[in-house]
């Protein structure tokens, strides 16, 4: 790339490369040249953004977290409305698309940026499952509190249960997600019993 040639957004630009190359290729395969390679820039321009690249690596992982606060804000208000059943279904549907997927295995695969990631946001659980076990218990405990679960429902046990199997279920497709049907199925089996007994 020409010296002096301004690069609009170089933030954003490095991180789509960098989700591009996981997906493609693996959390084995994401290095600072990989990177600059896919998005056609030169090496140094990362580290004109980024400390290093395990601080680009914690920051590409801190803009998927975000998207999961926003996430949390669109369930929460759907709280409520449609069945708890079909909400947490597109929720997770739309929590773990192939890059969410991606991002978890590499926080997984690098030591040094879950350590990172832990500064940053202190608290157990794996980075990016832990925001989303968040995402659902707050969302479970608004419809608590609106009578449609039973009101002694445990919801972050169920939480962990619906993104633990969620993951699972996700992780474990190669390209492609699992039919509705099969994700359907998962959180009907996890709530099957709150949902019951609030009839009671």
């Amino acid at each position: 790339m020409p010296t002096g040639v301004h690069i609009r957004d170089a933030r954003r630009q490095l991180f789509d490369a960098a989700e591009r190359v996981l997906l493609r290729d693996g959390p084995n395969a994401l290095t600072s040249r990989a990177v600059a390679t896919e998005a056609g820039v030169a090496k140094g321009v990362l580290h004109r953004h980024f400390a290093d690249f395990d601080a680009f690596l914690a920051e590409l992982v801190q803009d998927r977290i975000a998207r999961i606060d926003d996430q949390a804000a669109a369930l929460r208000e759907s709280a409520g409305t449609g069945t708890v059943a079909g909400n947490l279904t597109g929720a997770l549907t739309d929590l773990f698309d192939s890059i969410a997927v991606a991002i978890v295995s590499l926080v997984i695969f690098r030591d040094e940026l879950r350590a990172r990631l832990r500064q940053a946001r202190p608290g157990p659980g794996i980075p990016v499952l832990a925001e989303a076990a968040t995402m659902i218990a707050s969302y479970l405990g608004d419809e608590c509190e609106l009578g449609r679960i039973a009101a002694d429902a445990d919801v972050d046990t169920l939480a962990l249960s619906l993104i633990g199997a969620g993951h699972l279920l996700f992780a474990g497709q190669e390209g492609a997600p699992p039919e509705p049907g099969a994700v359907d199925k998962v959180v009907t089996t996890v709530m099957a019993d709150v949902l019951q007994r609030r009839l009671l």
